[in-house]
């Protein structure tokens, strides 16, 4: 099982998507291990965003994600990096395909709703920033599982 995170950027929330979005991966069978919404503060975002800090974007970006509240979200399943990217969909939302979240609900390169974890060292870094006490994060099991894995052939139960 792998966890990932996704954050709900300002234009998800103040869209009223949350719920939306959290329900298309909570029906995909992703678990939900652990959600907090607030606005975040510039400097976890610019350490969230350090790869791109010398991109011209960089503040624009720090500056639209601490615009408003931010839901982070850490998920977990069976290959979940690669499942939560394949339904977010590409980073412009024009172009992300019909059936992804950007491609379903989005219309904007830089407004693009959501953020998605891009790798297993990624996901770990980031979710040891946004969910940096591990009290935040739950362990458990979802009486669904038999329905969403074959737990002896998927998950060696």
């Amino acid at each position: 099982m792998e966890r990932s995170l996704v954050l709900l950027k300002p234009d998800a929330v103040q869209r009223g998507l949350v719920g939306t979005i959290l329900a298309r991966f909570e029906a995909k069978g992703l678990k939900l291990v652990g959600m907090k919404m607030r606005t975040f503060p510039a400097s976890l975002l610019e350490q969230h965003y350090e790869v791109h800090k010398a991109r011209p974007f960089f503040k624009g970006l720090v500056e639209f994600m601490s615009s408003g509240p931010v839901v982070a979200l850490a998920l977990e399943g069976k290959d979940a990096i690669a499942v939560i990217r394949s339904m977010v969909g590409k980073t412009n939302s024009r172009e992300a395909a019909p059936g992804t979240i950007r491609g379903d609900l989005g219309m904007s390169f830089s407004n693009n709703l959501v953020h998605a974890s891009d790798g297993a060292d990624t996901a770990k870094f980031e979710l040891g920033l946004w969910f940096a006490d591990q009290a935040e994060l739950s362990n458990w099991t979802p009486v669904s599982e038999p329905w969403v894995y074959n737990v002896a052939e998927e998950l060696g139960r």
